[in-house]
């Protein structure tokens, strides 16, 4: 049976519907960054989309062809996820969706090096004559965070992240959002299948204890 990353770290994909603090370790991505309105049409947003998946999946079906990764074992891609921000801005501004800026990621195993990263950005510009440039090996430490488990449409996260503020003062942190550490969307559904109310994102901000 592949690996699944929801089920085996769902400390960190799965959390409860009840704000919870989370220790999140480095991890490898493919990283695409924008900016821009997510929603509009032909969107740098829906473009990175697609590229990031292009490079997960020639990266997971690697095991097809001549390039063998060290260490590889089947697996089952990791969710879409994405840092959010706004310049000049403390949070996030949901009526302002023109301002927003974003990297866009997908985790990579941790067998997967910048090496075979490299192989998988040629392979797929070769295979499918597209322009990866944009595409980046990025790795990230999120540290300390809150985290909550939000269903329903994206323009009602203000109500989850109040939450999420109000358990993190209860509990001796204070918000820590800079210009390195984000708002962070890891979205298990797919919106163009599942309705806005029964959406499932995973909402995380960085923390930091109250001195």
């Amino acid at each position: 049976m592949a690996f699944d990353y929801k089920k085996e770290y769902k400390e960190f994909y799965m959390p409860k519907s009840k704000p919870s603090i989370v220790d999140v370790p480095a991890m490898n991505y493919i990283a695409v960054r924008g900016k821009g309105n997510p929603n509009a049409e032909d969107s740098e947003y829906k473009q990175s989309i697609g590229l990031l998946y292009a490079i997960a999946f020639t990266i997971k079906m690697s095991k097809m062809g001549d390039h063998h990764i060290e260490g590889y074992f089947d697996y089952v891609v990791p969710p879409l996820e994405g840092f959010w921000w706004q310049e000049n801005t403390v949070g996030i501004d949901y009526s302002r969706k023109d301002d927003f800026c974003f990297v866009s990621v997908i985790r990579l195993p941790d067998f997967v090096t910048r090496a075979d990263f490299d192989w998988a950005i040629e392979e797929a510009t070769r295979k499918k004559k597209m322009d990866f440039s944009k595409v980046e090996f990025m790795t990230y430490t999120e540290g300390t965070c809150v985290q909550i488990m939000h269903v329903g449409p994206y323009d009602e996260e203000p109500a989850s992240i109040a939450l999420m503020d109000k358990f993190a003062e209860e509990n001796g942190y204070v918000n820590d959002i800079t210009d390195k550490r984000m708002h962070h969307e890891i979205y298990l559904s797919d919106a163009r299948k599942v309705a806005p109310e029964r959406l499932k994102t995973v909402i995380r901000h960085p923390v930091r204890k109250i001195r």
